[in-house]
């Protein structure tokens, strides 16, 4: 499985890499990762939807 960043996946997103760090922290991308500092999304990870909007 190829594994991504932060920074690459915001481009992918169309959001910060910040909020996809908070959003890895709090456990809803499955299958992310820390290695040392820096998180890994699995490339063919979805964006989780914002439990504010129905």
């Amino acid at each position: 499985m190829d594994y991504i960043t932060t920074v690459e996946m915001s481009k992918i997103w169309g959001i910060s890499s910040r909020r996809i760090s908070l959003l890895c922290s709090q456990g809803r991308v499955p299958g992310a990762g820390k290695k040392g500092k820096t998180w890994l999304l699995p490339k063919d990870a979805v964006k989780p939807t914002d439990p504010r909007k129905k």
